[in-house]
């Protein structure tokens, strides 16, 4: 009978990166079920990374003479060297484990890439399949090549159920990051029926947490001003009085991590990459390969030990004042028997802004060509972008951009067959309420996990450009002064997807 393999596997780096390491873990196990899987990683992430269903044993890399002596003294059959630096080559060499495979990281390929723009092959294949390339040396055929982030069932805080009466969910990012928490409070309030849950947001998106039927009490931040300062301690005071025995955290600031603990919250949960993360009594991996609607809900994971394989986007209910208002809007802009498409031109960041021209071409195309009518949205600073758009199209859009509270936008998303828009925070208010929704995207892109969430919701960008993503939000410019990534995107092929989509949608 062949002796068991004890198999030892190194990642050294952080934790986003071990996360996609899980289909390796999952090919080994369906190869040799009975095999002991043991992961070396860095101290600060062993607690996270423990009750994953594949790993046997955690150890913690403790310097490198006494990390040798630990392998050395541990029987490992199997090596599998998933980091390639020369830290853990050296540890590999040294092991006196017989059968050993590395991952080629090909760490030149990259150079050559990032200094002089030299392609190679080697460069297009992800990091998740060079991991599982190193499981051919050993015959293991790859039959996962996805990573879950619910296959990693976090150590739960020690708390029953029925000890929480009070949940706090901290968001005061932007409006779209506000619209995929909503997923997060729903299932938490699905969780735990019985407790009272409040959410702390910045006054611009407070509409949105009250028109939630889940919300107990929303808790304003006011980070403008003074407010960035002196707020962090009214905050904490507020949250404090409200007795909270749980806050989750998915804003990443030092600010909100801050807060969480001067709020005297017993148990705070965070991301690992929360710049304040070490005010959290427990973190969870955070990972780019997830939307933000289902990263926001691994959070839960911190508190109970139960697996999310997607959100649910729904924010169907709405004021019924709003919805009387917007019906008396449109009814005034002579809307009625017309098929409305919406159309958000606008943005924060004016690098996520598809050109005012294209815009106006594309409105003129589908009210000649489709016979649709479109209605223009956006925030304050968005009449003029739309007076402009109105001004050069050859068509009669109706521009309800700044006309339109918060929770009128939310109930005018039920009036819409479609809703073209930038990257922004309109974009997922849409997707929230089930409107087929078609984004263009310039300086981010779908890896950033902001894309239109659901399926039959598209991006439209242009690929193969090196300089995507420049930033997380985007910027005020381009940095290199072409703006490749939005003048490249042609009006022609948004108006045969938008055409498409309502084909599909309607019909």
């Amino acid at each position: 009978m062949e002796n068991k393999k004890k198999i030892l596997v190194m990642r050294l780096s952080s934790l986003g990166d071990i996360v996609l390491i899980s289909p390796v873990f999952k090919n080994i196990k369906a190869q040799w079920p009975d095999a002991k899987i043991t992961l070396l990683v860095k101290e600060q992430f062993s607690q996270a990374l423990s009750g994953h269903p594949d790993i046997d044993e955690i150890i913690v890399f403790k310097g490198f003479f006494r990390t040798l002596k630990e392998i050395r003294s541990s029987g490992f059959t199997h090596l599998l060297d998933l980091h390639s630096t020369f830290r853990t080559v050296a540890l590999s060499f040294f092991s006196g484990i017989a059968n050993k495979s590395r991952y080629n990281k090909n760490s030149m390929a990259r150079r050559l890439y990032v200094k002089f723009k030299m392609t190679s092959p080697a460069l297009e294949k992800h990091t998740i399949e060079k991991y599982l390339e190193a499981l051919k040396v050993w015959d293991i055929p790859i039959k996962f090549k996805k990573p879950d982030l619910s296959e990693w069932k976090f150590q739960a805080v020690d708390i029953s159920k029925k000890e929480i009466q009070n949940i706090c969910i901290f968001q005061t990012s932007f409006l779209g990051d506000s619209v995929l928490t909503t997923p997060l409070i729903q299932k938490t309030a699905h969780l735990f029926p019985k407790a009272k849950i409040f959410v702390v947001t910045r006054p611009s998106n407070v509409e949105i947490f009250q028109s939630l039927k889940e919300v107990h009490k929303v808790i304003v931040d006011n980070k403008k001003g003074l407010g960035k300062f002196l707020g962090v301690f009214k905050t904490a005071k507020k949250l404090k009085e409200c007795n909270i025995d749980v806050i989750l955290v998915p804003h990443r600031s030092f600010r909100s991590a801050l807060i969480a603990k001067l709020s005297g919250v017993k148990v705070r949960i965070g991301f690992t990459n929360s710049e304040g993360r070490f005010f959290y009594t427990k973190t969870v991996p955070f990972t780019w390969t997830l939307h933000d609607a289902e990263r926001n809900l691994c959070l839960l994971q911190g508190i109970v030990n139960e697996n999310f394989k997607s959100a649910n986007l729904n924010m169907q209910g709405t004021d019924k004042n709003a919805q009387e208002s917007i019906k008396e809007k449109l009814k005034s802009a002579g809307a009625q028997g017309k098929i409305l498409v919406g159309v958000h031109p606008g943005s924060v960041w004016p690098t996520k802004c598809w050109p005012l021209e294209n815009y106006a071409q594309l409105i003129t195309r589908m009210e000649k060509e489709l016979g649709i009518t479109a209605v223009l949205v956006g925030g304050k600073t968005d009449f003029n972008l739309g007076e402009q758009i109105c001004r050069m199209s050859d068509a009669n859009p109706i521009n309800l951009a700044t006309k339109t509270s918060l929770t009128e936008l939310m109930a005018l998303m039920k009036h819409f067959k479609l809703f073209i828009t930038n990257d922004s925070g309109p974009m997922h208010i849409a997707t929230a309420f089930g409107v087929p929704t078609l984004a263009i995207f310039g300086p981010t892109t779908k890896e950033l996990g902001f894309f239109p969430y659901g399926e039959g919701n598209r991006v439209i960008e242009v690929k193969g450009l090196s300089c995507r993503p420049c930033a997380l939000h985007g910027g005020k410019k381009c940095p290199l002064g072409h703006f490749k990534c939005m003048k490249d995107i042609k009006v022609q092929e948004v108006f045969d997807a938008a055409k498409e989509m309502l084909n599909i949608h309607n019909g």
